[in-house]
């Protein structure tokens, strides 16, 4: 499955013959545009500029990731963080499930961190709906972990899979973009989720309490897993019964074919709405610049705005629309500048390109 827009892969009008081919990967602009929109205008701006565009929508496996897939073909009713009834939407193809674990378990359903109770929230649900998948015949079950409002260190989501013995016939991958360990999950993300510094403590027990507990029902020590503390230890919790870990990005640029479009490309335009320290972390802008690195092609960002102290490498042109138009167009009229700026990128990039040809002819 290739997620992609009608130009993805698509010749330019003209068939694109001699036109260089850009990768037009963003992520969304959280609250201001989605990746798909994003995409087809940078498309446009890219054919007008003479590049043939291969739009690849992509995110990282927090919000917006069923979208990029397709969007989600199942509703199940599960219990929310809080234990009230909630229809979370997920995707089943065949018999690969995906699954974000925030539409069971998340943050916002709880009522954002002042509706939230750090210490009773659950991720009974999300086990839930890798249950449900399971009984639907899922082989291989992603698990896109974000926007968590929940530190139970996955217990509920274990104890909501009845059958364990079964799981271990299932490829379970959880998408995860953090390095925070088991322990430490209540710590890094606990006062997000809405926890006084006393209940930190208490969570902080309860998950050390748990390592024990794992490593006595499963044989599996979380304690020193890498990423382990994602959602509130979700991620530990759900590699005890079998579970490997992978970026949330990495997943989704697979299934995206992404590796195939840049063989293909000259340049790569990629972007999110805001560029920090995390984005070379597991996200989407760091991702593709990765990729891009490692494959010799050309990289450029645009981005609605870069927080104060973010260092972009070198290697990476970075266009910020706050920079350049300021805070209000910025935010209301994103999708037009964003294609203004990647026709500029194209512009000048297709007269390097000549220099160089000329240079070559000349010597």
């Amino acid at each position: 499955m290739t997620p992609s827009s009608p130009s993805d892969g698509a010749p330019a009008d003209d068939g694109g013959a001699g036109r260089p081919v850009v990768v037009l990967a963003f992520d969304k602009f959280r609250g201001t545009a989605t990746s798909f929109d994003l995409g087809e205008a940078a498309a446009e701006a890219a054919r007008n500029a003479g590049w043939d565009p291969r739009v690849v929508p992509l995110a990282d496996g927090g919000e917006g990731t069923l979208d990029v897939l397709g969007g989600p073909n199942k509703v199940t009713r599960v219990a929310g963080p809080l234990g009230e009834p909630v229809d979370a939407p997920w995707r089943l193809d065949g018999r690969e499930a995906f699954i974000e674990m925030a539409a069971a378990s998340g943050l916002q359903l709880a009522g954002g961190a002042e509706g939230n109770d750090p210490l009773e929230a659950s991720t009974v649900g999300t086990g839930q709906l890798i249950a449900t998948a399971v009984e639907l015949g899922a082989k291989t079950i992603h698990v896109f972990l974000g926007g968590s409002a929940t530190t139970d260190g996955g217990l509920g989501a274990i104890r909501a899979l009845e059958n364990k013995a079964r799981m271990r016939e299932i490829d379970l991958v959880v998408g995860c973009d953090v390095d925070t360990r088991f322990v430490d999950a209540a710590r890094v993300f606990g006062p997000q989720k809405g926890a006084t510094k006393a209940q930190v403590e208490l969570l902080t027990r309860r998950l050390e309490r748990l390592v024990q507990l794992y490593r006595e029902e499963f044989d599996v020590d979380v304690s020193e897993i890498a990423g382990g503390g994602a959602a509130g230890g979700l991620a530990g919790g759900l590699c005890a019964i079998g579970a490997r870990l992978q970026s949330g990005f990495e997943i989704l640029a697979e299934k995206a074919d992404l590796d195939l479009h840049l063989a293909e490309a000259s340049m790569c335009v990629t972007g999110e709405g805001k560029l920090d320290r995390q984005s070379f972390d597991g996200k989407v802008v760091g991702g593709i610049f990765t990729w891009c690195r490692d494959l010799g092609v050309p990289a450029a960002a645009v981005v609605g705005m870069v927080a104060e102290g973010t260092e972009p490498p070198d290697e990476l042109a970075v266009h910020s629309l706050v920079e350049r138009y300021g805070t209000e167009r910025a935010m209301g009229e994103t999708i037009e500048l964003v294609a203004d700026e990647v026709a500029q990128i194209l512009v000048e990039r297709g007269r390097d390109r000549e220099v160089v040809d000329q240079e070559i002819v000349e010597t």
